[in-house]
């Protein structure tokens, strides 16, 4: 079946929900590194996905209730996210499909505020897993 190929300035939304933690999400935007083009942008290639990166994002993951801050980025695309026939340099396209794998990065913890006599307890999570979806502006192309 067809899918939407994505390009250059298309975009990641990510879902709130990483596990236990809770992220306010940002979109993020993809870079195209393809030779071919889709409305005058570069296509976007198996490997792209590993550039997106929306740092800054606050979270909590209760007990940690004081916020922290992270960065949040593509672990994985998931199968129908890969064109099966359709490749540029080399590379697969990449297309909407439905879900990929993300992963939240904690740069400063969050932390639990639970013992009023001590300082707060820092969340020891380096990572939590989520999902998230692409978004495009091409009404175009399509490959499988």
């Amino acid at each position: 079946m067809l899918d939407t190929i994505l390009a250059d300035g298309d975009q990641a939304i990510f879902t709130p929900a990483f596990g236990v933690a809770i992220v306010i999400v940002q979109p993020g935007k993809l870079t195209g590194t393809g030779k071919g083009t889709v409305n005058g942008k570069k296509i976007c290639i198996q490997g792209d996905e590993k550039n997106l990166a929306v740092p800054g994002c606050m979270y909590i993951a209760p007990p940690f209730v004081i916020p922290g801050t992270g960065t949040l980025k593509i672990a994985a695309l998931a199968n129908d996210q890969v064109a099966k026939t359709v490749t540029d340099s080399g590379k697969a396209v990449i297309l909407k499909g439905s879900m990929f794998t993300a992963k939240f990065e904690v740069q400063s913890p969050a932390k639990d505020p639970s013992i009023p006599t001590a300082p707060p307890k820092p969340d020891v999570m380096s990572e939590y897993t989520g999902f998230g979806s692409f978004v495009s502006f091409n009404v175009k192309a399509n490959a499988d």
